[in-house]
């Protein structure tokens, strides 16, 4: 799920101050501290190469091997100070290193998981069992919830038809929840999405059932099709006894049912980048949708140093007193000599701001540029 703007705090009633208190002593006490643990050890599963060009000088071939000391200490360093559960993995795509801070650790993805929905039909496209230009229709029983744009469109025509070109593009550049739900039918449903991840061995990526049982069920409640009309679902999700919300969201972030580690994101992303999951054909369609996005752009993005590029896709969960949860971004930066990393920021659960959570993600991929060698 992505949210425009801020995230939209949740506003109790006045008899319920004093539950609300207890509520936000409690959950800042979970946040407080845990990016604590022992000092988690930076694995490295070395890529093979065919065809390799002659071995260049031992700066860059030291580059490619191992990543610079003084960038591990100063991402862990943010890690490590940041309030809440954070998860960080870096990859270099061109090279034979990786590291992390809880890099195999389950994370929301949120709306990150846009993105094994869209490999999943364009491996369909692939194989000839789907096509770009086929036509879905889209109706006011297939509205979802929180961000989805096309809503107004269906709301006044009754409903609509796109092609799953243009699906793709509002699910991952627009992030349209209701976009990406209709892609989701499309493409199987979520087991043909868990096959895929299953066939590509990308690991530690799960996928959930889907944004309107995805977000109910993380609120408390019971899914019907009339929380996808206007603020049904905000005036509902307001009326549930803080308690409720409380366990569910707990339950939820202790074991996410669309969880996926931040080094199996940073693989999945190698992968892509090497053409190793689509044909040339989508995986250039799918890198070019995600240099469009348009979510985020004070995250990872804002710290990528002029000159690069950079594709990325973010995702948002839902906020219950002083916690953030999902608070997300992934992508690929593209240095002007070619060479590419792969970067995992994701936010579990954190008491800090919008600002501050953006600033720590700018941090990482300025880090990324200021130490990169080629």
């Amino acid at each position: 799920m992505n949210i425009p703007a801020a995230e939209r705090r949740l506003s109790l009633q006045p008899y319920r101050h004093l539950l609300m208190a207890l509520l936000t002593i409690s959950l800042t006490a979970c946040v407080a501290a845990s990016n604590r643990p022992p000092p988690p050890q930076a694995s490295a599963t070395p890529p093979v190469y065919q065809n390799r060009a002659p071995s260049p000088e031992p700066r860059m071939e030291q580059a490619r091997e191992q990543p610079n000391p003084q960038l591990v200490r100063e991402i862990e360093e943010l890690w490590r100070t940041f309030p809440g559960k954070t998860g960080i993995a870096v990859k270099r795509i061109d090279g034979d290193w990786e590291f992390g801070f809880r890099p195999d650790e389950y994370f929301p993805q949120q709306s990150v998981s846009k993105l094994w929905v869209a490999m999943t039909l364009l491996d369909k496209v692939d194989q000839g069992k789907a096509s770009l230009s086929d036509a879905i229709r889209i109706g006011k029983e297939d509205l979802t919830v929180f961000h989805q744009p096309m809503a107004a469109e269906v709301q006044r025509d009754g409903a609509v038809t796109k092609s799953v070109y243009t699906l793709l593009e509002m699910a991952l550049a627009s992030s349209d929840n209701t976009a990406n739900d209709s892609l989701l039918r499309h493409a199987g449903g979520p087991e043909a999405v868990r096959a895929f991840i299953a066939k590509h061995s990308l690991g530690k990526i799960r996928f959930g059932p889907g944004e309107r049982l995805l977000q109910s069920g993380i609120a408390g409640m019971e899914w019907r099709q009339n929380l996808s009309y206007g603020r049904t679902f905000y005036a509902a999700r307001a009326k549930i006894p803080v308690e409720q919300r409380q366990q569910s969201l707990e339950a939820y972030l202790a074991d996410p049912v669309d969880g996926a580690s931040p080094m199996a994101i940073a693989h999945a992303l190698d992968k892509l980048a090497r053409g190793e999951l689509l044909s040339a054909n989508s995986t250039n369609l799918l890198q070019s949708i995600l240099k469009r996005t348009r979510s985020g752009p004070n995250r990872l993005k804002a710290g990528v140093p002029a000159g690069w590029e950079f594709l990325h896709k973010t995702g948002t969960g839902q906020v219950l007193g002083p916690v953030a949860t999902g608070y997300n971004d992934i992508g690929i930066m593209t240095a002007p000599d070619g060479t590419r990393y792969a970067v995992v920021v994701m936010l579990g659960d954190t008491t800090a701001s919008i600002p501050e959570r953006m600033r720590l993600m700018q941090a990482v991929t300025r880090a990324v540029g200021r130490y990169h060698r080629g």
